[in-house]
């Protein structure tokens, strides 16, 4: 396994983990009620932005199992959003992955290519064997980008977690290391 050599560069992409002068833009998208409304947390007000980045710092690669990679995506030297990677079990075999985008950003692509990178540094560098994506079923748009990356829809949970006032249903995608085009050498097991 390969260390993870940052920041990353895609075709109109750099992501890169945090720094502490992402406060500004990080809390410019997640004070939007449109980002945070299928979140687990509410719109941020500076004080969430300053304990969110203070958590993100710390987020440098998978290396345990409380442990997670945090990247910043940039286009043109401006965030445009972010993406995470975490270990889903005490193996690290198996991880899982969130973002979030600028809505100015939305519709360009921009999401389904850092997270084309994000599947990649977990199957290439982490050598995991499947990633996986958990989100509120409304939210169509990140139902689409799973699709789009080649993850498989697996499950769909109803009404299995309470979210600002309301149960919501979830639904999981996953995808497998040897599904992944440009996979790498089969991993042995844990």
């Amino acid at each position: 396994m390969a260390g993870l050599a940052l920041p990353i560069e895609t075709e109109r992409l750099c992501l890169r983990l945090h720094r502490p002068d992402d406060l500004d833009a990080l809390l410019g998208y997640y004070s939007d009620p449109e980002v945070a409304r299928y979140t687990p947390f509410v719109e941020w007000s500076r004080a969430d932005a300053e304990e969110a980045l203070e958590k993100r710092l710390r987020r440098t690669g998978v290396n345990g199992p409380d442990s997670a990679l945090g990247l910043v995506i940039e286009r043109s030297q401006q965030v445009v959003g972010d993406v995470i990677l975490w270990p889903a079990d005490e193996t690290l075999a198996r991880g899982e992955m969130g973002w979030a985008l600028h809505p100015a950003a939305h519709g360009q692509g921009y999401a389904a290519e850092a997270v084309r990178a994000l599947i990649g540094i977990a199957f290439g560098t982490y050598g995991m064997r499947r990633v996986l994506a958990q989100l509120d079923r409304r939210n169509a748009p990140s139902a689409r980008l799973c699709e789009r990356v080649g993850m498989r829809r697996e499950a769909h949970l109803r009404q299995d977690y309470w979210t600002k006032g309301e149960w919501a249903d979830t639904l999981i995608y996953g995808l497998l290391a040897s599904e992944w085009p440009d996979r790498p050498p089969a991993a042995a097991g844990p």
